[in-house]
């Protein structure tokens, strides 16, 4: 069994792959996520989980047979990528924008090794009911948007912006685990190791 290796420097990456007893060590794989001209959200998330998963396996020597993931979420609106935001004035605009709507969180997971390289793309839909001003300046405040797409984070205080959801928790967390889980088992590497239920 290859050893798994996370090119991630996100604390929910590494809480989710090992929610689902997968061991892994981590790796700080920098990349260019500039999006390229007329590119899609879907081809831009999957471009930049297959980079960080090769940039992390550059990482590692040659000669070592190991396993690497990588993963990219984006959220979108009206066709737009909503990055992280750069500071307060640019968070308060995309909450404004996201307020009362729905919009799409795109994530994309790839799994490669010195061989091949597989990697797919999960689409889920949520909905926020309106967001107040002094809402969204305390949601500010909190620190939580900082570095977070669309600056919001569903897992955290943003939770109560969430009417619905149409899709993978997971997946609007970082991580999709479910197919992340499938792509795993297509290089050998189980789920829920070390439970006494994955014996034959």
């Amino acid at each position: 069994m290859s050893f798994l290796y996370l090119a991630s420097g996100s604390p929910r990456r590494r809480e989710l792959l090992a929610q689902i007893g997968v061991p892994f060590s981590v790796l700080s794989a920098q990349i260019d996520e500039t999006p390229l001209a007329a590119e899609t959200p879907e081809a831009y998330v999957e471009r930049l989980a297959r980079s960080k998963a090769r940039a992390g396996l550059a990482l590692l020597p040659g000669t070592q047979q190991a396993c690497v993931l990588g993963a990219d979420t984006a959220v979108v609106l009206d066709g737009r990528i909503l990055g992280k935001p750069v500071d307060r004035e640019d968070a308060l605009t995309m909450l404004a924008a996201l307020s009362g709507r729905e919009h799409e969180v795109l994530t994309a997971v790839a799994v490669l090794d010195r061989q091949r390289c597989e990697s797919r793309v999960v689409a889920s839909r949520v909905r926020f009911r309106a967001i107040q001003a002094h809402e969204a300046s305390t949601y500010w405040a909190s620190g939580e948007p900082l570095d977070k797409a669309g600056s919001y984070a569903i897992q955290g205080l943003a939770a109560i912006f969430v009417a619905g959801l149409h899709g993978s928790y997971s997946a609007v967390v970082g991580l999709p685990l479910c197919e992340t889980a499938d792509l795993l088992g297509h290089f050998g590497i189980p789920c829920w190791q070390g439970l006494e239920g994955d014996k034959p």
